[in-house]
């Protein structure tokens, strides 16, 4: 009999949800929702725009370098002048521009929205 005392006076409260409506449910659903995709996005919209400018920028800025270093190529050596070297500056912006994209592409790394998210 020295159980009885111990026992809980009240339910436990997973029997409120239990017996909650529809309605209930449907509003646990939303604000849950809401919880879980929109807190998270808040700042994504600037941490967005200022990624895209910032590869924007870059884009142009290598472009605008990689035309230079084909100009150069061109008037500076002779193989822009000869009729059967004059593919060979391309050939060299060409591999000089995949090699930057290499580098590029081997620095992204995965970030997250929320700092606290280390997955």
């Amino acid at each position: 009999m020295a159980d009885d005392t111990t026992r809980p006076a009240t339910p436990p409260p997973t029997a409120k949800v239990e017996g909650a409506s529809v309605g209930e449910v449907v509003d646990y659903v939303k604000r849950y929702a809401k919880q879980e995709t929109l807190g998270p996005l808040k700042g994504a919209g600037t941490w967005i725009a200022m990624g895209a400018a910032a590869a924007v920028s870059l884009g142009i800025g290598i472009i605008i370098l990689l035309l230079g270093l084909l100009r150069v190529l061109q008037v500076e050596t002779d193989m822009g002048t000869s009729e059967w070297w004059s593919w060979v500056p391309y050939l060299i912006v060409i591999l000089v521009g995949a090699a930057i994209t290499a580098i590029v592409v081997s620095r992204i790394n995965k970030t997250y929205l929320d700092p606290k998210d280390k997955r």
